[in-house]
């Protein structure tokens, strides 16, 4: 996009930035890659490669640090020395907490270990592990079911009542109340075989011990969200995240051992890789460190399979997985090595700056192009879902400007508009006379892409055509979530004052040549409705005309009128 929209030596400005992608594409716009050039080439973009500019703005102290770490383009070589004796240094003194022995009792080092949640029984009130009550292997299978242990009664898993366990956590000095977690099953490697079983009385030793050890005192011993307590955020719910209250709270006493020796061997470490060196320990940390790791069952597979935390949500399973955080951490070399590789001798001047893109210190007029993606309403709560994260880094979000909808931060649509507007309106005052902006946005709310409009007209911008961009992975909401929307629209904006608001034109009209379309291309990602919900919404863009419809509204509708015995239709 950045090359087809600018010329060589062009500034482009990205005022959501996130973690620095845009700058980092105008970077690599003076050293292509195969891909990039083989898909301008399939596509006949007229596209001249060089060095571009690039000015990020990002609110988060997430991403703007690690827009800023790789923009700087750290040395792919001493990064990886500075890794890997920190590693080594780590397994020195705290290897054995991930010792296991396997079957035949030879020492082994523990790959992952899956806990449990327990289950206490409405009826006679004793506990049954989850594992136990819902879990089969060969082939791997999660039921929805409950049944006990005790009286055999079988039920619904689904609201059943967990079991709570009261600890002391001396790293509070007080005493916590938490769902019951016991390990469940263990999965090594014995001198490169690799090996599971369940839970042992060696393993639990272990685990005793560990409660013993001290926590390197280099971890945040921060409340949630500045906060703690209960109803820390959007994100708090009231089951499973019951007695987190902190940060540390979402680790075992292991992994949190484990990543606060590396993060105070990072401290220590030379400014030069110092924070190459904090982004790869939060490449792993909050993703597959956390409780938030969990095992799915997938079709046809012997055994469960282990996953990383769900994105955008701070979702615990009844069945966390606790990973090797030094074995994760150097996997993770290579592909850091390789991608700081990329950035080798790319040429433009880029700058990355903590901050919201309402008030930006850039001269009128001084901007060629603009990509950006500001936040989706309330999709997700960005500064809530990085604050693991952020805690680690002593980074963190000022929320006052955080355009989204949040009831925790008491925001509503008005204030969603206000903030989207005065973003538009600056980059209105930023761009050149004939710039160009593109939009990227998704959202299942028809009120949500009324207020984009309206921020659009605030900021005195006309729509120029809109498309849907096919990404090549969708977010977690898009893939699960009900009423989703599959594909993001894209939006091409230019400086002028917004045309007048078109009247709606006839849905049933519309829905039908968006449906005549989608079965004249007989692609069948353009027949699931999700994509026809986004061929819906760019419709109406297009002609800076409101949305009449949410998903949930249009899905209804198409099932009504176009859709027969499972298959779409103009002749129902």
């Amino acid at each position: 996009m950045i090359a087809s929209h600018t010329k060589p030596n062009a500034t482009v400005f990205d005022g959501f930035g996130g973690s620095g992608t845009t700058a980092l594409a105008a970077l690599l716009c003076s050293k292509p890659t195969p891909e990039m050039l083989a898909t301008a080439k399939r596509l006949r973009l007229p596209v001249t490669w060089g060095s571009r500019n690039a000015v990020v703005y990002e609110l988060s102290g997430l991403g703007s640090f690690l827009g800023q770490t790789l923009c700087s383009k750290p040395d792919p070589l001493a990064f990886r020395h500075a890794a890997e004796a920190i590693l080594e240094a780590c397994a020195a003194e705290y290897g054995w907490l991930y010792e296991a022995q396997d079957d035949e009792g030879r020492a082994g080092v523990l790959r992952y270990a899956i806990w449990t949640e327990c289950i206490r029984c409405r009826y006679c009130r004793s506990e049954t592990s989850l594992w136990e009550s819902s879990v089969t292997l060969d082939p791997a299978h999660i039921s929805d079911q409950f049944t006990c242990s005790k009286c055999g009664r079988a039920e619904k898993l689904n609201g059943q009542p967990r079991a709570i366990q009261k600890y002391f956590d001396d790293l509070l000095g007080h005493e916590v109340t938490t769902r019951k977690r016991i390990l469940a099953r263990v999965y090594g490697s014995t001198r490169g075989h690799t090996w599971n079983r369940d839970s042992i009385s060696q393993d639990r030793d272990l685990v005793a011990r560990i409660q013993e050890t001290p926590v390197p005192p280099a971890f945040p011993l921060v409340p949630l969200m500045g906060k703690g307590g209960e109803n820390w955020g959007d994100l708090y719910r009231a089951g499973y995240h019951e007695g987190i209250t902190h940060v540390h709270h979402f680790y075992t006493r292991r992994n949190l051992i484990a990543i606060a020796a590396v993060n105070r061997l990072i401290a220590e470490s030379p400014r030069s890789t110092r924070d190459i060196l904090r982004l790869w320990l939060s490449s792993y940390n909050m993703s597959h460190s956390t409780l938030m790791s969990r095992v799915v069952a997938k079709q046809g597979q012997r055994d469960l399979v282990t996953t990383s935390n769900q994105p955008g949500v701070l979702y615990i399973s009844g069945l966390p997985v606790e990973k090797n955080v030094f074995d994760g951490l150097r996997r993770k070399i290579t592909t850091i090595a390789q991608a700081l590789e990329c950035l080798r001798d790319a040429k433009g001047t880029v700058r990355v700056v903590k901050g919201s893109c309402t008030h930006t210190d850039l001269p009128d007029q001084s901007i060629d192009y603009v990509f950006t993606d500001p936040p989706f309403g309330g999709n997700i709560p960005y500064s809530e879902a990085n604050f693991l994260s952020e805690a680690w880094l002593g980074r963190y979000t000022d929320t006052t400007p955080e355009a989204i909808l949040s009831p925790a931060q008491g925001k509503g649509l008005s204030e969603y508009e206000d903030l989207l507007s005065a973003a538009f309106r600056e980059l209105n005052r930023i761009m050149k006379p004939n710039a160009q902006a593109t939009v990227v946005f998704h959202s299942t709310s028809a009120a949500v892409w009324t207020t984009l409009l309206n921020a659009f007209e605030a900021g005195n911008f006309s729509v120029e055509t809109s498309n849907v961009l096919d990404k090549r992975q969708g977010s977690f909401k898009q893939v699960t979530a009900p009423n989703a929307v599959k594909g993001d629209a894209l939006i091409l904006l230019g400086k002028s004052r917004a045309a007048k608001r078109r009247s709606s034109e006839n849905v049933q009209a519309v829905m039908r040549g968006i449906v005549a379309c989608a079965l004249r291309a007989a692609d069948q990602e353009e027949l699931t409705s999700q994509r026809l919900y986004s061929r819906f919404v760019t419709r109406y863009i297009d002609r800076q005309s409101e949305p009449p419809l949410g998903a949930a509204a249009f899905y209804r509708e198409l099932d009504q009128h176009f859709v027969h015995n499972g298959e779409l239709t103009l002749n129902k």
